[in-house]
């Protein structure tokens, strides 16, 4: 064979693969440079309904140089097809993807050849090297598709099992609905392998994807397969798709077992919406679910979670009388509902059952009533459950200290909260960001901002990185103590997290300079607002009427209360009853009643003082 005959048989066939090659021939060196240049490939999946997932490939390799007088002395065109096939592997299996496509093309000289096998071969080995380009293994899977050999069942099991392996989720899905779009059925072992890892990896939506492409063909998860599906939608938040799942493979007849339904019932409970997990918890009752100890939790939660507290000892009572013994956290659920709503005495009974039941409260449970004895101010109480808990053998941990230093804190005990903290962090015990923002919270109300400052970059040494609370905290205190402008300063200082000062940082600055009644640096802050896209809150708006109530600018009030009003944000009521006291001390009684008539008749309840003004 001439050089220029071999040349266009080469092209010929490089061409077949979609691949331009050209080739130079030194006379002196016989050196020879092959080179191809993948075109752009762009596909997307044809999915179903609104499982969408675009994909676009693009590649190019530039093969190296090859060394002429090398190949010329392996004479690799004298070697026949099985020696060639076995070099082709060689070259795949080292992950050698150009010097296995240039011995491919010398395969091409032998009639019917390389054949599809060779082809699965090639994938095969390619994938077992440590150097994949997926993308070369999609365009080698493409040109096959275009040009031949057509690929078979055994090239899509191949691509797919072996891009699992790797980790690439995305392109085996590629192949799986190619595989399905060229008339070969997937087995369920592939498919099961593929959900499994979809899973795995998070890719809720790809899950539910490879799920529909089972039932079409009549496969069914396995039951550890579609109890974590079930329970990963749910802790997603994704509660119409976990029903879903749940409500296609009951009504295809297959029986739930009581863990599968628990992660719903949750879910739904988490989502204001026990009254739904109720009418589910029954339905499949009847249907033979045996519920357990998470299950009437969930409700527990869900009704305490809502407010209905009387619901909420309804499911407690059915709980037990169903021989379903509640364990600490349904009663710590409990406990913390009635002491967020100020119930204590009701709290302690609940204690005092768990106890005669030979459920013993845990440090959690005695670190929420803590909480809201300190709320109360019952030092007593606080000093005795103290002990308790030394005597229980617990030790006192970050939410204990946090309890009692901010109950102390909003009780007013500013000093007895300090002390506690400072004993706490100069003794190493364990602290987190919240009990660190409890601590600049003390250091503020005390003035001492230099302090708060310190501690500050002392977090951050610490590796504990400030959030926007922190910041806000030591905001509102040099807002405080030593005005706006340097708080402003301040706020342009801070390492904010990614989303930067949010609205309460700026509410923060512009409620102090409201109050003292500085419009240039009203102005300068709703600028940066506006600059910063954060749109005022009710707590903006509020402060702004009450500036202009006290410049008595009152047509700026009444605009700012319609534009709360059109914006669907209600004025608190202390708000709506300065407006009203400083129209009429100015004589302005007849809008004050308008007022009081519009805003009544839109729902807004008055209070005592409102009719007294």
């Amino acid at each position: 064979m001439t050089v220029i005959s071999f040349l266009d048989h080469l092209a010929g066939l490089c061409i077949e693969f979609s691949i331009i090659v050209g080739t130079w021939w030194y006379e002196k060196d016989f050196r020879m440079l092959c080179f191809c240049l993948i075109p752009l490939i762009s596909y997307s999946r044809r999915i179903h309904r609104r499982f969408h997932f675009p994909v676009n490939f693009s590649s190019s390799c530039a093969l190296k140089s090859v060394d002429t007088a090398e190949k010329t002395n392996c004479n690799i065109h004298n070697f026949n097809y099985a020696e060639l096939q076995s070099r082709m592997l060689d070259f795949a299996t080292s992950g050698d993807f150009s010097q296995a496509l240039f011995t491919f093309n010398f395969m091409r000289n032998m009639p019917g050849k390389p054949t599809v096998y060779d082809f699965n071969a090639f994938m095969y080995c390619y994938l077992k090297s440590t150097n994949v380009s997926f993308h070369v293994l999609i365009d080698v899977y493409l040109g096959m598709k275009r040009f031949g050999p057509a690929p078979n069942a055994t090239t899509f099991n191949t691509l797919c099992n072996g891009m699992l392996s790797l980790g690439n989720l995305k392109d085996s899905l590629f192949i799986i609905e190619e595989m399905c779009g060229s008339g070969f059925v997937p087995s369920f072992k592939i498919l099961s392998k593929l959900l499994k890892k979809s899973l795995q990896f998070g890719s809720l939506m790809d899950s539910l994807y490879v799920f529909e492409i089972m039932l079409k063909l009549g496969y069914v998860p396995t039951e550890p397969t579609f109890n974590m599906m079930i329970c990963m939608l749910s802790k997603a938040g994704m509660i119409h798709e976990s029903y879903l799942v749940f409500s296609v493979l009951f009504d295809m007849g297959y029986f739930f077992g009581v863990h599968t339904i628990n992660p719903i019932l949750w879910t739904l409970c988490k989502s204001n919406q026990s009254y739904t997990a109720l009418q589910l918890f029954y339905s499949m009752k009847k249907r033979g679910i045996v519920y357990n100890v998470c299950s009437y939790t969930a409700l527990v939660y869900g009704f305490c979670r809502e407010g209905f507290q009387e619901d909420a000892l309804l499911c407690l009572d059915e709980m037990q009388g169903n021989g379903c013994k509640p364990n600490v956290i349904t009663y710590t659920v409990l406990i913390k509902f009635l002491c967020d709503n100020g119930r204590i005495k009701q709290a302690f009974k609940i204690v005092g059952k768990m106890e005669r039941e030979g459920c013993n409260p845990d440090l959690l449970t005695y670190n929420v009533i803590i909480r809201e004895l300190c709320h109360q101010g019952r030092m007593s109480d606080i000093f005795e459950f103290i002990q308790i808990i030394d005597q229980k053998g617990f030790s006192l941990d970050s939410y204990t200290h946090a309890a009692l230093a901010g109950g102390l804190l909003k009780n007013g005990k500013v000093g007895f909260a300090y002390e506690l903290l400072f004993d706490t962090i100069s003794k190493g015990f364990s602290v987190d960001v919240a009990l660190y923002n409890i601590y600049l919270h003390c250091l503020c109300r005390q003035n001492r901002l230099t302090e708060a400052l310190t501690i500050l970059n002392r977090m951050i040494e610490e590796g504990f990185m400030p959030t926007n609370v922190s910041y806000n905290i030591i905001l509102d205190g040099f807002c405080k103590e030593n005005g706006v402008d340097e708080a402003l300063e301040l706020l342009d200082h801070f390492k904010w997290e990614a989303n930067g000062p949010n609205v309460v940082s700026f509410n923060t600055v512009l409620c102090t300079a409201c109050k003292q009644s500085n419009s240039q640096m009203i102005l300068k802050i709703l600028y940066r607002m506006k600059r910063e896209g954060i749109k005022c809150d009710v707590v903006s708006l509020t402060c702004l009427i009450q500036y202009f109530c006290r410049v008595r600018k009152f047509s700026m009030c009444l605009k700012l209360l319609e534009t709360m009003m059109l914006s669907g944000l209600i004025p608190t009521i202390t708000t709506f009853d300065l407006v009203l006291d400083r129209l009429c001390k100015n004589g302005l009684t007849e809008d004050a009643l308008q007022i009081f008539n519009c805003f009544r008749n839109l729902g807004f309840l008055p209070s005592m003082a409102s009719y007294k003004i």
